[in-house]
């Protein structure tokens, strides 16, 4: 029967007292074996991350706290009372019980946190997932040691009067070997069908028994001594063989498991028994309870493998053969040498990050996440693109792992930038690719430094990847606007993230939720501060294409908002698992974004082209148009700066009455000098400008067709009755409409345009933005 709430029968410190713990609202709770917690190194008492408690001692003076602010929070009104809020702390929890009319520690506590976002199932989600991105972070690290160029030769002693936290860290990397059920299962396949060798040991027999009868027994039956007379009628006598001895010496074949192999497997258990005592007795010295409990687990574990039978007449070995086939090709051998082979890089393996991690029986298991993901995406992104080298400080070296004074580093460490950088190329097109955990894009990035960075608020997301042309240095493409940023964030207290932006809801459903955000706001709390997050690396981070969490949860159809695949923000369920399928859907996403990157069309790559262009040149904020224009010409939006306007001439009035009447303009065109080429400028003018000779000012404006001008002979302008054509081939405009009013009826003052000098009292026209005709004007009629 389920209890309504966890009692701690707290004897040792004084009579009958007891501690008691109730959930409130839906929390829950739970109570396991003493065996149990013993197995796992938890605490009997569980509770759950994310849920809160209430606690009350029965006699007064006891109160709680917790070295971690804000998880214990005493009561204001009754002094043995108050509130266990664990929040994302997972992992034993240690509190200190409180005299407090003395105010003095008088005992501790431990309380299991239980982690609960990857499975329903409490004791998979805390013990499989957390042992199995720790167990997969030490493989990848020791798979990373193991490659040829690996510092690995390298000698580092393991220094046990070296800070503790450090040989706790070490512990834990060999643990999540040792723990691993593979191990185990190794250890039994070896012991249930293992190397032999056949030896021939001698023995005495009676010659009764003898069977066959070979030259050294024949010899012993002739001179062995103890004899006995044979019968009269014994065929031997023939021989002149009177007596037999009684017995003689044999040797019988026997199956000896004293082989080089298994003296090796029972040196690995010695050897990992050994480092656990030492790692004890540091954890002894400094009264570090959990990581003895874990290493006298560990002991126990390796002593109960040792003394099976099996091992008991397997001598210490005089050499390690490790390049025997045995030990590298049979089942159980070959998967406890590879153990072996990770064990001794992994005890002399640190990691700077791990602080994070490993916290003397803390379980944080967020920040495991994030660098459970890394290795992850990691992983993804070098096989995806085929990645060799890495960076890490923006100096080149080709793995994660670096030498230092006390050990071998993992450098891969929250706040710090590391990368994967290299060339990928494909459709005959190569781009340079950088992974980057943990960069910073300062703020305060104006477009006139052309440098990466955020517009406002320095932003540091926790994996980028970037991708720009091989042409050009990452400076050059952030310059140039080529380059595109990819980021992805770990959240993992995210569990639906469908529930949690709610992208469905409608009508008084979402004006109620809505209501309660801005409320919420107003508190200081902000509901969706998550997926505001990833719009602002989005939108703040300069030439970012996409933002989108991953999180531990349910599997579900991807979030994702985009035209094409970027620019985009969304979210991906991720959760720790030895199944590959868990990654399919961001696999396939990567795969999208490198079938987008190589589109040579792209939308965004087009965008991307725009912009450049636009903001090549600054703009000053006194450089302004506020001048009456139409907003369409037909259904294409009017863009005075890319708008052309054809500044035509007409050289008597004989000319102007014919283009009037005709709504055609005309100019010379061809390779004659004085012929006007056509370049996109003229051929795609919008608007024409007549002015006559010595006609400085004019008011004479006309909308050109949509259609462009058309190429006519000589011939076909005389048949239209124009007068005197002198060149070959004209272009020719046709005139829509006098637009004068549409501009308010401005006069242009063509002095005022920078082209007109050169052209001036020219019968060739000159071509210039709308923008500069407007800036010429001088009156409004």
């Amino acid at each position: 029967m389920q209890k309504d709430f966890l009692q701690i029968p707290l004897d040792t410190l004084e009579s009958g007292l007891i501690l008691t713990i109730y959930p409130e609202g839906n929390a829950v709770f739970r109570e396991i074996d003493i065996l149990e917690a013993e197995e796992f190194s938890e605490s009997q008492f569980q509770i759950l991350e994310g849920n809160c408690y209430e606690y009350h001692f029965n006699r007064d003076n006891f109160q709680l706290s917790a070295s971690i602010s804000g998880i214990v929070i005493p009561s204001k009104h009754h002094s043995s009372s108050g509130r266990i809020v664990p929040n994302i702390y997972v992992g034993t929890l240690t509190l200190d019980i409180l005299n407090t009319a003395e105010n003095i520690g008088i005992s501790k506590l431990d309380i299991e946190v239980l982690a609960t976002k990857f499975n329903q199932k409490l004791d998979k989600s805390y013990r499989e997932n957390y042992r199995f991105m720790l167990e997969d972070i030490t493989d990848k690290c020791t798979e990373l040691l193991m490659q040829i160029n690996s510092p690995v030769h390298q000698t580092f002693e393991i220094d046990f009067d070296s800070n503790h936290n450090t040989v706790y860290q070490r512990f834990c990397f060999v643990q999540s070997i040792l723990n691993n059920s593979d191990f185990g299962e190794s250890v039994q396949k070896v012991i249930s069908n293992p190397k032999t060798n056949w030896d021939e040991e001698n023995e005495i027999s009676d010659i009764r028994k003898i069977r066959r009868v070979t030259n050294y027994a024949l010899r012993q039956i002739i001179s062995g001594t103890n004899r006995v007379d044979l019968p009269e009628t014994h065929s031997l006598r023939n021989s002149n063989i009177n007596s037999v001895p009684l017995k003689i010496n044999g040797y019988r074949k026997i199956e000896n498991l004293d082989t080089p192999e298994n003296r090796f497997i029972k040196h690995v258990l010695e050897v990992f028994k050994k480092f656990c005592e030492e790692c004890l007795a540091v954890f002894a010295l400094k009264q570090l309870s959990k990581p003895i409990q874990e290493a006298q687990h560990l002991i126990h574990n390796l002593e109960s493998q040792l003394n099976h039978a099996f091992f008991q007449n397997i001598n210490p070995p005089t050499s390690l053969k490790l390049n025997s086939p045995v030990l590298q090709k049979r089942g159980g051998y070959r998967e406890i040498l590879s153990r072996w082979l990770q064990f001794d890089l992994a005890s002399k393996l640190i990691w700077k990050g791990g602080e994070d991690v490993y916290n003397a029986g803390k379980k944080d298991i967020a920040s495991l996440y994030e660098y459970w993901l890394f290795f992850t995406l990691y992983d993804l992104i070098k096989d995806k693109f085929n990645i060799q080298s890495i960076n890490f400080d923006e100096q080149a070296y080709k793995h994660l792992i670096v030498p230092t004074s006390d050990g071998l580093n993992v450098m891969v460490k929250s706040g710090k930038h590391t990368a994967l950088e290299g060339i990928y190329t494909k459709r005959n097109r190569d781009l340079k690719i950088k992974f980057s955990y943990n960069r910073t894009f300062k703020g305060g990035n104006n477009y006139g430094e052309a440098k990466s960075g955020s517009w406002t608020a320095p932003l540091r997301p926790d994996y980028t990847l970037s991708v720009w042309s091989n042409a050009f240095t990452e400076e050059q493409a952030e310059a140039n606007e080529s380059i595109v940023h990819i980021h992805f964030d770990a959240k993992y207290k995210i569990t639906n993230f469908y529930q949690t932006v709610h992208p469905n809801l409608d009508g008084l459903e979402l004006e109620q939720t809505l209501n309660q955000e801005e409320l919420d706001e107003r508190k200081g709390t902000y509901k969706n501060v998550d997926l505001l997050k990833m719009h602002a690396y989005k939108d703040a981070i300069r030439r970012s294409g996409g933002a989108y969490i991953l999180y531990p949860g349910a599997k579900e159809k991807p979030f994702r908002g985009f035209h094409e695949i970027i620019p985009g923000l969304g979210a991906f369920s991720v959760n720790p698992s030895t199944n590959k399928s868990e990654i399919n859907e961001l696999s396939r996403f990567i795969d999208s974004i490198i079938d987008h990157l190589l589109d040579r069309t792209s939308q965004r790559e087009q965008l991307s082209d725009e912009t450049y262009k636009i903001f090549k040149e600054p703009k000053s904020d006194d450089n302004v148009l506020h001048e009456s224009i139409p907003e369409y010409i037909n259904s294409d939006k009017l863009n005075p700066n890319e708008t052309f306007v054809i500044v035509g001439f007409y050289k008597s009035k004989d000319q102007l009455d014919w283009i009037l009447k005709n709504n055609l303009y005309n100019f010379r065109t061809g390779t004659d000098k004085g012929s006007l080429p056509l370049s996109n400028e003229n051929v795609s003018a919008k608007y024409l400008i007549l002015h006559g000779s010595d006609e400085l000012i004019t008011n004479k404006i006309f909308q050109l067709k949509t259609s462009g001008p058309k190429i006519l002979s000589q011939n076909n302008l005389i048949k239209k009755g124009y007068p005197n054509p002198s060149g070959e081939l004209y272009l020719v405009y046709e005139i829509e409409k006098e637009v004068s009013e549409d501009f308010q009826n401005i006069s242009i003052d063509i002095r005022n345009l920078s082209k007109f000098e050169s052209h001036r009292n020219s019968a060739k026209p000159i071509s210039v933005t709308l923008t500069k005709i407007l800036k010429a004007k001088i009156i409004e009629l």
